[in-house]
């Protein structure tokens, strides 16, 4: 592990989100179509930097950038545009039962009483505390007068088991990534008023399980 990003002076001008899942499809001569998926889904982002000079940004970023070794190193990102889940919890979640490699479902402790417009939306991310896989809940989740929560639908399926009573990160969600190309370019796009060389840079980042 090398290190967490955003730095703290390094702002996104863009974020593109991709999921990856290698997926064979065939069909047989009837047409009926035979599908497997032959690994784990992954969260990757194409990542673009708001224009800076060396001094104030590109600096610190290009010796992030060096001490990843292209694709060696693991580092975290809480993706700036997706960090706030836009549900109504503001709690500390914890898992309701042990749940095992392969679950979609799991109910939760301790939830706010009669959320009924969202207590967590489908499209935000989470994970539980010791894992670092990220997952996307898929269904809106609401609650009762008595704080009892529907059940969470959630993908990609569960890759490792979750204990009792886990805590679950649903706010602030950081991924464990790693670069996917081996060359990083730092490319030169003007100067600012003061004659200072204006940078811009773009890299790929995919979750590393």
């Amino acid at each position: 592990m090398s290190g967490a990003f955003p730095i703290s002076s390094a702002k996104f001008e863009s974020l593109g989100i991709k999921s990856i899942q290698n997926t064979i499809i065939s069909k047989s001569v009837s047409g009926k179509k035979l599908a497997r998926q032959i690994d784990n889904q992954r969260f990757a982002f194409t990542i673009r930097i708001v224009t800076g000079t060396r001094s104030n940004v590109y600096g610190e970023l290009m010796a992030f950038i060096i001490k990843q070794r292209s694709g060696k190193e693991n580092f975290t990102i809480v993706p700036p545009e997706i960090k706030n889940a836009r549900g109504s919890a503001n709690e500390v979640l914890t898992l309701n039962g042990a749940i095992t490699s392969g679950a979609t479902t799991f109910t939760l402790n301790n939830a706010s009483v009669n959320s009924v417009n969202g207590f967590l939306k489908a499209g935000d991310y989470f994970r539980f505390t010791g894992q670092s896989k990220v997952y996307m809940i898929v269904e809106n989740v609401n609650t009762n007068e008595s704080g009892v929560v529907s059940t969470v639908t959630f993908e990609p399926p569960l890759i490792s088991n979750v204990s009792d009573n886990t805590v679950i990160i649903y706010d602030n969600v950081d991924f464990t990534v790693h670069q996917t190309n081996d060359i990083q370019e730092f490319g030169v796009i003007g100067a600012d008023n003061n004659g200072s060389a204006l940078y811009q840079f773009e890299f790929d980042v995919e979750e590393a399980l």
